[in-house]
This record gives C-alpha cells, structure tokens and sequence, in this order.
C-alpha cells in the first residue's frame, strides 16, 4: 500500500502525560497535513484544538487509562469533549468489571457512554493485554450489543498492544456493523498492512510519519 492510502487508517495519537501543547500542536498539523483519520489527543486539548484546527478530525480518550472510573463521570467526560469540538471518542471499559465478568456493569458502562455519543463514533477499548481468550469473546458481544463503532484492542499503557491473533479472534465474533481499531506496539510498515489485510478500520500510533518513512519509531 502506498503511505497516502494508509495515512487514511491512522488515528495520529499523542497521549503522553508529559505533553505540552506545543507537541499537541505538531500532532493536528501532521494530521492535517498527511490527511489521516483523525488526531487522538488528550481532553485537556480538545477545546484548543479545536479552535486552531477547526478542519481537523479530533479523538480524544475517556477513562484513561485505567477504565475504572465511574460511569457518570466517563459519560460527562465524552459530554465536555464533544462539546469541546470531538468528533470520535475512544472509552475504556471497566476492566475490573470485566475481570470480575460482571457483564451487565461493563455493558451499563458502555452503554451510559453511547447515550451521549449518539451521532459521533464510539470505540470501546477492551485492553487485550489483561484479557483471556473467553472474555475477549465476551467483550465482542457486548461491544456489539452496545451499539458502538468499534472494538480497540488497547490503550497503549498496558504490558501488550494490538496482535493479529486478537484482531482475527475478533474478527470472527464481533457484530454485523462494528469494526475494529489496532493500537498498541505497531512499529512497521508491514505490521500496520497486515492489520489492515485482516480488516481493521483504524490503526493508534503515534509514529505513522516515521514509520511510513522507513524509520523506527519508539512510541505508542
């Protein structure tokens, strides 16, 4: 796949806690200047984002994290950024819910976030890393059930990121109509082409430039 068409699939992610808003800064210009999917920047930012990149596709994280912060609160936090100028917000489920396969906690969880987040896209990240292969089926159900967009593999924080096991195990048990997002660890050119060979929508990393450049990238 040639960079231009591949940029389409990118979610270009600055999450760092040490950001400033000079690196937020690069982080839009990029995205607008190589035309990737979306910008994926903390909270914080959303509001000055949007303000001085009114054209740029902005994604912001919800619970992040760690996931297990009160529904209310994740609700109101996707509420702030959409009225901020968000366009697509990324949530962590309440993986101690999930470890405790309190299922219907994690779809109420879920489901108080899509309530204000009808019209604007949702994906759910599951953090793959502290799931077994049971419960990643089970979080395809309740995804689906959801009525989000998609299903993302990771935050990036956690000890493992995105892997194709996952997203073809994924594959095979999410619903008509939600796709999947990768993100986490991706470092090469031929990993991000084999994630979208296998069907994912939208790639989280931080490094696609340097990547699509023939370099190594260190980051998310």
């Amino acid at each position: 796949m040639q960079p231009e068409e591949i940029y389409k699939y990118i979610d270009h992610t600055l999450l760092k806690p040490t950001s400033t808003w000079d690196d937020i800064a690069d982080i839009c210009r990029q995205a607008l200047e190589y035309k990737t999917a979306s910008a994926c920047i903390p909270p914080f930012f959303v509001d000055q984002a949007h303000k001085e990149f009114s054209d740029l596709n902005i994604c912001t994280v919800i619970g992040f994290p760690l996931g297990y912060t009160y529904s209310d609160i994740k609700a109101k936090e996707a509420q702030k950024a959409i009225d901020q100028g968000a366009g697509e917000i990324d949530m962590v489920i309440n993986i101690s819910q999930a470890k405790q396969a309190n299922w219907d906690e994690v779809l109420s969880d879920i489901m108080k976030v899509r309530a204000v987040t009808k019209g604007y896209i949702l994906k759910v990240i599951v953090e793959t890393a502290y799931l077994d292969e049971a419960e990643k089926i089970k979080l395809c159900e309740i995804v689906t059930q959801s009525g989000a967009d998609y299903i993302k593999t990771s935050t990036g924080f956690a000890p493992g990121g995105a892997t194709l096991a996952d997203i073809e195990l994924f594959a095979k048990h999410i619903g008509e109509g939600v796709k999947m997002k990768a993100a986490g660890g991706i470092k090469t050119k031929e990993d991000i082409e084999k994630f979208i060979s296998l069907g994912v929508s939208r790639i989280g990393t931080s490094g696609a430039i340097k990547i699509l450049a023939g370099q190594t990238s260190d980051g998310y």
